[in-house]
C-alpha cells in the first residue's frame, strides 16, 4: 500500500514538473507608439501590457515591418522576467489590409485585364472565322459551273460576313486601345500611391521566463531601414528693419509598410549605426581656405566649388551674391531603394522633439514636420553691378544661426510676403553669418550712363587712344537710411601692347588683380549720390581690341 502511494505522488511531482516546462505561447498585437527618426533609418517604439503565467512564455509580436532591422531590437521589462532568446521570421502568409483608394485601383485594373483578355479572344475567334470563308471562296470545281442564282446568293453572304467580321474586329481593337490607355493611367496613379506589391510581415518572437504569474509593461524598439528625414527651411524678412523669421522644418518619408497613426516623434542627427559601438576620433587636419564674398570662388579644406566659380569674368558678380553660401545639390542613386545625397551635420547630435502627434503613411512621399522656429537678428545691405543688371538687390547677413543645429538642406526665401526663390544652406561655412540674397529692391536706385561728352577717340604716332567715362547715381527712395554696395570694374590689359591708365575712380576700393571696384556708403532717405568712373585703353591702331562685353544666349530664329 505504501508503494502504490508512493508511485502516485512521483507521477504527480513528475507531471507537475513537466507541466511547469512547457512553454506557453502568446500573439501580441501591438501599434507604434513613437519614432525616433534619424536622416537615414528610423527606430520604432512598441507598448503593450502582457499577463505572464509562472515558467516559460514565447511572445510573438506580428505585423511587424519586413524593412525590420533584426540586429537592433530592445526590449524593456519588469526586472522579475528573464530575457532567454530573441529571434525574427518573415511571414508571406500575413493579409495586409490595403488602404481603400490602393484597393479601388487594383480591382479596376483587375477588370480592365479581364475585359482586354476578352477582347482577345474574340479576335482569335472572329480571325478563325474569316481565315475559314476565305479558305473556302472556291465553290464550283474546275468542270462544273454554278449557276447564276447560286453565285448571287454566295456572293452575298461571303460580303456580308466578312463585313460583320471586319467591324466586329475593328470595334475590339478600338475597345483594347481605349481599356490600354486606362491601364496606363490606372498603373500611373497606383505608381503616385507607392502601393507596395509585397505584403509580407515579420514577427519578432521573444523567450522570457518568470517564476511567478505577474502582469507587466512590455517596450519593444528595433531599427527600420527605408524612413527618414531632411531638412526644409523658411526664411522670411518683412523688411529692413524688422529681424529675419527662421522656421525649421523636416521631410518625413515612411516607406517601411508600416502606418506610422498619430505617434510622437523625435527627429535626430546622429548616426544609428554607432549607437552600441565606441565613438572613433580621427584626426583633425587643418589647412588654409579662402571664400571671397563677391567672386564665390572656395578653396581649401571642408569646402565645395560653386559652379559659378569656374566663371572667372566679372559678368557674373550679381548671380554670385544670389549663390553664396548655397549650391544646387546634385542628386545621385546611392541606394536601392532611396536617392541619397551626402550633407553635412553638427558635430554633435543634436535630437529634436516634436511637440504634436504626426501620422506618416508608407507611402514613401515627403510629409512636412514643424520643428521649431526663431526669429533672428539680421544687417541689410543694397548691392548693385549696374554694369550688368540696371536693378539693386537687397542682402541680409543673419547671425546666431551656427546654434540652430542645422543639417545642409534647401531653404524658401520670402520677402514682404512675397515668394522669392529657393536656395540650398551649406552649414559647412565657418563664418558665423548667413547672407541671404532677398532679390531686387525697386526703391533703391542705381543708373549707369557713359558721358559722351567725357569719352573720346584719339591717334597718337601708332597707337590709338579710347577715353571711356560712365557716371553712376544712386538714390534712396526709401522712408529708411540704406547701406549700400555699388561694384564696377577696369579692364585689366594682357599685353604689354595695351595700357591701360586710371583717370578717375571716386574714391572706389581698387582691387589690381580682378580691376574690381567697390563703393560702400549709406544714403539717407531721398539723398542722391554721383560717383565718376573714367579710363583710357591704348593700343597699337592697326589691331583690334575688344572693348565691349557680351553675354551668350539662345535665340530661336525664324
Amino acid at each position: 500500500m505504501k508503494k502504490k502511494s508512493f508511485l502516485l505522488v512521483l507521477i504527480v511531482l513528475l507531471i507537475s514538473s513537466a507541466y511547469s516546462q512547457e512553454i506557453k505561447k502568446q500573439t501580441l498585437k501591438t501599434t507604434i507608439h513613437a519614432s525616433k527618426i534619424y536622416l537615414t533609418g528610423a527606430e520604432i517604439s512598441r507598448r503593450t501590457k502582457i499577463n505572464l503565467k509562472a515558467g516559460r512564455t514565447e511572445l510573438t509580436f506580428t505585423n511587424i515591418s519586413p524593412k525590420l532591422n533584426s540586429k537592433s531590437i530592445r526590449i524593456t521589462t519588469a526586472d522579475e522576467v528573464d530575457l532567454l532568446s530573441i529571434s525574427t521570421k518573415i511571414n508571406y502568409l500575413t493579409k495586409v489590409e490595403e488602404l481603400p483608394r490602393i484597393k479601388q485601383l487594383k480591382d479596376s485594373l483587375l477588370l480592365i485585364s479581364m475585359q482586354i483578355q476578352n477582347n482577345k479572344d474574340e479576335t482569335d475567334a472572329y480571325n478563325i472565322e474569316k481565315k475559314m470563308l476565305l479558305a473556302n471562296l472556291s465553290i464550283g470545281g474546275e468542270d462544273n459551273g454554278v449557276a447564276i442564282t447560286e453565285l448571287q446568293q454566295a456572293s452575298d453572304f461571303y460580303r456580308t460576313r466578312i463585313m460583320e467580321i471586319n467591324k466586329k474586329l475593328s470595334e475590339i481593337l478600338f475597345q483594347t486601345t481605349e481599356h490600354n490607355k486606362t491601364t496606363y493611367r490606372l498603373q500611373s496613379e497606383l505608381n503616385e500611391l507607392n502601393a507596395q506589391s509585397s505584403y509580407s510581415r515579420s514577427e519578432i518572437i521573444i523567450l522570457v521566463y518568470s517564476e511567478k504569474a505577474l502582469t507587466t509593461d512590455f517596450e519593444l524598439q528595433y531599427l527600420v531601414n527605408d524612413a527618414g528625414w531632411s531638412p526644409s527651411y523658411d526664411i522670411k524678412a518683412e523688411d529692413t528693419d524688422k529681424p529675419i523669421n527662421f522656421v525649421y522644418r523636416a521631410n518625413v518619408f515612411n516607406n517601411t509598410g508600416i502606418e506610422w497613426k498619430d505617434i510622437d516623434i523625435t527627429l535626430s542627427t546622429a548616426d544609428w549605426s554607432l549607437n552600441i559601438s565606441k565613438p572613433t576620433l580621427n584626426p583633425w587636419y587643418l589647412s588654409y581656405a579662402s571664400y571671397d564674398f563677391y567672386s564665390n570662388i572656395s578653396t581649401g579644406e571642408g569646402y565645395t566649388q560653386n559652379k559659378y566659380a569656374e566663371q572667372t569674368d566679372f559678368s557674373n558678380a550679381y548671380q554670385e551674391v544670389d549663390n553664396n553660401y548655397y549650391q544646387d545639390v546634385n542628386w545621385e542613386n546611392t541606394d536601392n531603394d532611396m536617392n541619397l545625397v551626402e550633407a553635412t551635420i553638427p558635430e554633435l547630435s543634436a535630437e529634436f522633439e516634436i511637440d504634436k502627434k504626426y501620422t506618416i503613411p508608407s507611402d514613401d512621399k515627403p510629409y512636412l514636420v514643424d520643428v521649431s522656429e526663431h526669429e533672428l537678428p539680421a544687417t541689410y545691405k543694397h548691392y548693385a553691378v549696374t554694369k550688368l543688371d540696371k536693378f539693386v538687390f537687397l542682402l541680409a547677413r543673419v547671425t546666431g544661426w551656427e546654434d540652430l543645429n542645422l543639417v545642409d538642406g534647401p531653404a524658401n526665401i520670402y520677402y514682404a510676403g512675397t515668394y522669392l526663390g529657393q536656395s540650398f544652406i551649406q552649414t559647412r561655412n565657418v563664418k558665423d553669418t548667413l547672407d541671404l540674397s532677398l532679390g531686387r529692391d525697386s526703391k533703391v536706385l542705381v543708373t549707369r550712363t557713359k558721358l559722351k561728352d567725357f569719352s573720346s577717340t584719339q591717334f597718337i604716332g601708332t597707337k590709338r587712344k579710347e577715353t571711356l567715362t560712365y557716371e553712376l547715381v544712386a538714390k534712396n527712395n526709401r522712408k529708411t537710411e540704406v547701406d549700400i554696395e555699388i561694384i564696377d570694374q577696369l579692364p585689366i590689359s594682357q599685353s604689354d601692347e595695351i595700357e591701360v591708365k586710371i583717370l578717375e575712380i571716386s574714391d572706389a576700393e581698387y582691387t589690381e588683380e580682378t580691376g574690381k571696384l567697390t563703393w560702400h556708403f549709406k544714403l539717407k532717405p531721398g539723398e542722391i549720390k554721383k560717383i565718376r568712373l573714367s579710363f583710357s585703353i591704348k593700343y597699337p591702331k592697326n589691331k583690334k581690341v575688344q572693348l565691349k562685353q557680351q553675354r551668350k544666349s539662345k535665340v530661336r530664329y525664324f
